[in-house]
């Protein structure tokens, strides 16, 4: 399989040499070729070499050479050969499942593309190339042909070339004219969101191929409820334990890290879990949280008694946007209280701002204990004691629903659980 021809580093921008970066970084795994893989199952599964190769249409000595390349590439032996046959090694028991799960994805994502004109293929999935792989999401990356070309050093025509081989194979159109660019298609935008993910299943198989020795990479997603105390805490514990290893924290509401864990850029996000549990996630409880009232020291609020909400509403409130649990848990303050809500001119979701802004104020605002430990502390914030409807939120790990955690990663959402093992947490299924 060729490489598509690329400019010389030197040649790019200092902004494209960060997405070459990105891009590079996302599409390594298919560095991989995708039919060698493709064998390793069909090996283990009849225990010959001969046998997996007939299988994918090539010579025995082709897949040889294949499968010494990947062995090479994952850094571990992956079969033993004997006389009557080969068997996986440990290694190999570790990565074939993966890859499986990598190419079963594909087959997922390809074939129902096909419209079932003469031209759609079969099994698409078996035919698909690295080149191609890496061209889409070259694509969806940078936005354009042109973008693509010009951050990654690719050709627009071999670009081009390779985006319409794809869309043959899928027998739909996965790019389209807008304007004078070029957006991909909802066909598109959905096969590159599955690219990512294979991208990620075969990530962890490299990783797995050699027990997590060389360390493996975790990217979290960060809600607001768990950046002051539980994650720093947990991420330092990691890295004591593993220092090898490369943790990428991204913050971000629900919302937006939502969106991030389907497309496969992070690993799992802590937080706030939701009810009902969206159906593509698994959620997993770590504690129950519960706010407080917060407001500067020496607030005319924060030396009473049982403040009634008639004087709560006196004072002005930083609260979260609407639609949030935040928001809810504060229009629940005045429910059935016959008072109109009180005054609420800044909407916020960061804890520094909102901290900052009680510190200068006499502003007043719902909080997590956890997130203003160290000012509590220090007696710069204090709690304003007020009679609170139930404000408990059950924070915890959201994952991806079909996620296989590496052997780093589960040990990962093990110090999370050691961390809480004293919390009494309700079941979340």
């Amino acid at each position: 399989m060729g490489e598509l021809p690329r400019k010389h580093n030197s040649e790019l921008r200092t902004g494209d040499k960060f997405m070459l970066y990105i891009i590079d970084a996302m599409t390594q795994p298919f560095d991989l070729n995708l039919r060698h893989l493709r064998a390793l199952p069909l090996i283990a599964e009849r225990g010959s070499m001969s046998a997996a190769a007939e299988a994918i249409g090539l010579s025995q000595p082709a897949l040889a050479q294949g499968l010494a390349k990947l062995e090479e590439r994952f850094g571990a032996l992956l079969f033993e050969r004997f006389p009557d046959g080969m068997r996986a090694t440990p290694a190999g028991a570790r990565v074939i499942p993966r890859v499986h799960a990598a190419h079963d994805r594909l087959a997922r994502a390809m074939r129902p593309l096909g419209r079932g004109g003469r031209r759609a293929f079969e099994r698409p999935e078996n035919l698909l190339t690295a080149t191609q792989v890496r061209a889409l999401l070259n694509l969806a990356e940078a936005g354009s042909f042109v973008g693509a070309a010009r951050a990654t050093g690719l050709s627009q025509p071999a670009l081009h070339r390779a985006v319409r081989e794809l869309e043959g194979l899928c027998d739909t159109p996965l790019a389209e004219r807008q304007g004078r660019g070029v957006a991909l298609t909802t066909h598109g935008r959905r096969l590159a969101r599955q690219f990512r993910l294979v991208a990620a299943d075969l990530q962890a198989a490299l990783e797995e191929a050699q027990a997590g020795a060389t360390g493996s990479h975790l990217a979290i997603g960060a809600m607001p409820l768990c950046r002051a105390v539980l994650l720093p805490t947990a991420v330092a514990t990691f890295a004591r334990a593993q220092p090898a290893s490369h943790i990428d924290i991204v913050e971000g509401s629900y919302a937006e890290l939502s969106e991030l864990l389907r497309d496969g850029r992070i690993d799992l996000m802590i937080g706030a879990l939701r009810d009902p549990c969206p159906p593509d996630f698994t959620q997993r409880a770590l504690f129950v949280d519960r706010l407080m009232i917060a407001a500067r020291a020496g607030h005319p609020l924060a030396g009473e008694h049982d403040v009634p909400a008639s004087d709560l509403c006196r004072f002005p409130w930083i609260v979260g946007r609407a639609g949030s649990p935040l928001r809810h848990h504060w229009e629940r303050l005045f429910e059935g209280t016959g008072l109109p809500y009180p005054p609420a001119p800044v909407e916020c979701g960061s804890v520094m701002a909102i901290r900052g802004i009680l510190l200068d104020s006499d502003f007043l605002t719902l909080v997590s204990p956890d997130q203003i430990a160290l000012e509590l502390r220090a007696g710069l914030l204090a709690r304003v004691p007020a009679a609170l409807p139930s404000t408990e939120r059950i924070i915890g790990v959201t994952t991806r629903a079909d996620w296989q955690p590496t052997a780093n990663q589960r040990h990962f959402l093990d110090i999370l659980d050691a961390g809480q093992s004293g919390s009494s947490i309700p079941q979340i299924e």
